[in-house]
């Protein structure tokens, strides 16, 4: 029985404690710098959501050129149109993204 009100005046002690302990004259930490390197807004991509019909479409932009829709209907499981060679043709694919797209750049073009 005389347990208890000891406990309960050392769990009120604690925090008295511990603010006696910080030393005085502490300083903000200054704000952290941002990452080095290019920082480019356009490397961004730009997202628009649109509703057709009772489906929800999601267009991924990058500089202004469509390269991704993910298309998800009110029933089922969505589904997504990618532009794999940047021709503007669509490839459908079920469920997630494909696990491996391969980079394809031009290397020469006239």
């Amino acid at each position: 029985m005389r347990l208890a009100p000891l406990l309960i005046v050392c769990l009120l002690a604690a925090p008295v404690v511990q603010a006696a302990d910080r030393p005085a004259g502490l300083q903000p930490l200054p704000e952290i710098p941002p990452p080095p390197g290019i920082v480019d807004a356009d490397l961004e991509p730009q997202i628009t959501i649109v509703q057709r019909g009772e489906d929800r479409v999601e267009e991924f932009r990058l500089k202004g050129r469509l390269y991704m829709m993910k298309v998800t209907p009110p029933h089922g499981r969505p589904y997504y149109l990618i532009d794999q060679l940047g021709d503007g043709q669509m490839s459908r694919f079920e469920g997630v993204t494909p696990s491996l797209m391969v980079p394809m750049w031009v290397i020469f073009e006239f």
